[in-house]
């Protein structure tokens, strides 16, 4: 791993219960500070695995996971829940909003989970000392109407703007990695670019590297970097191949 990477990935295998073949075999992926990787592969061919395992929520049976410098394996299920919290924000596919909250109120949700994620928020609100400032902040900028944030639930909203909730909810306290799965299953095209352009913009302000995993080979053009993952009936997988 070299010294600066985010992610390193050396050959990792992994399996299900009962499965008698790995889903991922002997993988080796790194992920630099900014750099954005789109990992494309059928169902079952193990995306939502992989992202489980960089995310410390999937132990490897073979091969070693680090994220910043740190081995996943080595660290207790509270810290690798606290080291997630603290370094990592996902977009789920569907999500996974609290119906109840305000939108202000499930963007903030991870620093109530993460000091360090509120103390970074507070630093980027600009003298505002207070998280929901940035919150805000971000839901401006992905184009959510002002008067929606604390008088509206989310579970009020499109479907839509409740994904750009979830984008701003990841972005909150700028962590180092943001895993995207499926962000734009629910999005026209038009929508979809708009929403990418949106999303590499922060990511590009937070310097925050990007794996966004998709099963729509359109949007591979926009990524640099690219992994296509194949099941374990086919030979394993490769690095990421540069445009």
């Amino acid at each position: 791993m070299t010294a600066k990477a985010v992610v390193s990935l050396t050959g990792v295998s992994f399996s299900w219960p009962n499965q008698s073949q790995p889903i991922l075999e002997d993988l080796n992926l790194t992920i630099e500070p900014g750099e954005r990787l789109f990992i494309r592969g059928a169902s079952g061919t193990g995306k939502t695995s992989l992202i489980s395992l960089i995310g410390g929520l999937l132990r490897p049976e073979a091969g070693r996971v680090e994220v910043l410098g740190k081995d996943l394996a080595a660290l207790t299920a509270g810290q690798r829940d606290r080291f997630r919290a603290d370094h990592v924000g996902f977009v789920f596919q569907m999500f996974n909003l609290v119906p109840y909250l305000s939108l202000v109120e499930n963007v903030l949700l991870p620093c109530r989970f993460s000091p360090v994620r509120k103390r970074r928020a507070v630093e980027a609100a600009s003298g505002a000392r207070r998280p929901s400032a940035e919150a805000e902040r971000l839901l401006k900028r992905l184009q959510l109407p002002e008067s929606l944030f604390h008088q509206r639930r989310v579970s009020e909203l499109s479907a839509g703007q409740q994904q750009r909730v979830a984008v701003a909810r990841a972005l909150i306290g700028r962590p180092e990695l943001i895993i995207a799965d499926e962000p734009t299953s629910a999005l026209d095209p038009i929508a979809r670019e708009r929403f990418i352009d949106l999303l590499f913009e922060e990511c590009g302000t937070t310097g925050a590297s990007l794996l966004f995993v998709s099963h729509d080979g359109d949007l591979k053009e926009r990524f640099p970097e690219r992994l296509e993952l194949r099941g374990p009936q086919d030979s394993p997988q490769t690095a990421p191949t540069p445009c």
